[in-house]
């Protein structure tokens, strides 16, 4: 099965290249592999096209699985690798793994001591919840108390280190830190949630402390670039608002108050950029419409609309032109969900699926839920069709898939695998 399993990528990969000749700009595209929290774009969309339509009644052909430890850590895909985090049921270490994305077998590791801090939830694990983030060379990672590492993406080997919940007296979050690092220009950003410190920006190759901002304290969200009048903002929730930041110094732009009792504010908004519109959502205070303009130096925000219908949690969501899909509920029943953007219009709700994550990829919603169910839909504002539904993961499943090269690479708490999406043999033909 390996060996097919090889064969099916080389032959995408012979395909690619010959795409790459005819179409260079077409190629460089569609060449972008999952490399951060939300892959290429932050959107949780995937350029994997060539998917099957329909899947066995057993699911799309598992590739290969192995164990690995607790974590609900995100896996990104760059060069024929997959790099995750994990905690070792052995001797309890956090863990970054390297592995080989044809066979899943470990390329290294970089173990090291991190448990979570005092009054911990240990409900629902102890982490790492933090997804990885690639940057040519090297790859940055944050551990369940605030442990930051830069490693070099080749070996494993330390490059340098902080101490976000020590030195910067970043907020301990009982759940664990959860948000993802990100990139822009020569620094890479950093939610830490300490006094003069909310923000951090750090050099990437030397670990320097680039600027620091605000003293909003931090909750589980990831932030994200957007651009607004041209320009480009860091958007990001905080415990107990949104905020927008300059991502060159961070200065502070914008704030809107939301909030809930557990200061839980998780999935990362939605930016419409043709309206001006930022899409949140949050457990409790629901959905809102935000329409951004900027005014000097600062940018005026304006809420346009908001309804409790739509309630996302610690899940994914998806812009596909003016709707937003994902999965609302916290607790009990989940329907997964459209709403529009610009109105707060909800065109649908649907039962079928568990709280759920979802990406994106060739005209599919390919959507996972807590459950461990894994679906094939398609959305559009007038309908969900789910053409296929398999039990396939242990219970919970909450962390979001990662589609590259039409390989779908999923984990539970116990295992990871990977499995084709495409339907397609090692000759390319359709199976079948």
């Amino acid at each position: 099965m390996k060996q097919q399993h090889h064969l099916v990528r080389t032959y995408r990969a012979l395909t690619l290249s010959l795409i790459v000749g005819a179409f260079p700009l077409m190629a460089t595209e569609a060449r972008a592999q999952w490399t951060q929290w939300g892959g290429p774009q932050q959107s949780f969309k995937s350029d994997s096209t060539g998917l099957a339509d329909s899947w066995p009644a057993d699911g799309p052909k598992k590739l290969w699985t192995r164990e690995l430890g607790e974590g609900y850590s995100s896996i990104l895909a760059d060069g024929g690798r997959l790099y995750t985090m994990y905690r070792d049921k052995a001797d309890k270490k956090e863990v970054v793994i390297a592995m080989d994305a044809d066979t899943g077998e470990t390329v290294w590791e970089y173990k090291y001591n991190n448990q979570p801090a005092n009054g911990h939830v240990d409900q629902f694990g102890r982490g790492p919840r933090s997804t990885p983030l690639i940057v040519g060379d090297r790859i940055y990672t944050i551990g369940v108390s605030g442990k930051m590492h830069c490693l070099n993406k080749t070996n494993g080997k330390k490059l340098w280190g902080k101490n976000l919940w020590g030195s910067f007296k970043g907020n301990k979050l009982n759940h664990g830190y959860s948000s993802s690092p990100i990139a822009y220009g020569d620094t890479v950003i950093i939610l830490v949630g300490g006094k003069g410190a909310s923000v951090v920006a750090f050099n990437q190759e030397t670990g320097k402390t680039a600027w620091k901002s605000e003293s909003f304290e931090n909750s589980y969200s990831t932030p994200k670039i957007i651009k607004v009048g041209g320009k480009d903002q860091l958007v990001t929730f905080m415990a107990t608002e949104l905020i927008g930041m300059d991502p060159t110094n961070g200065d502070l732009k914008w704030q809107y108050g939301i909030k809930n009792q557990w200061k839980q504010n998780v999935c990362m908004p939605t930016w419409d950029e043709e309206s001006n519109t930022l899409f949140l959502s949050s457990n409790g205070p629901g959905s809102r419409g935000l329409k951004l303009t900027p005014s000097g130096d600062k940018t005026s925000v304006e809420e346009i609309w908001s309804t409790k219908k739509i309630q996302l949690y610690h899940v994914t969501s998806v812009g596909i032109g003016d709707y937003v899909y994902g999965s609302s509920g916290s607790r009990g029943p989940s329907f997964f969900s459209a709403i529009n953007i610009k109105t707060g219009e909800i065109a649908w709700r649907e039962r079928g699926f568990a709280k759920a994550t979802c990406v994106y990829a060739d005209g599919k919603m390919i959507i996972l839920d807590e459950d461990g169910q894994l679906g094939l839909a398609t959305v559009t504002p007038e309908k969900l069709t789910v053409h296929a539904k398999v039990p396939l993961l242990d219970k919970v499943a909450w962390t979001v898939p990662t589609i590259d090269s039409g390989t779908l690479f999923v984990r539970d708490k116990k295992n990871i695998m990977a499995l084709d999406l495409t339907g397609r043999t090692s000759d390319g033909k359709t199976s079948g």
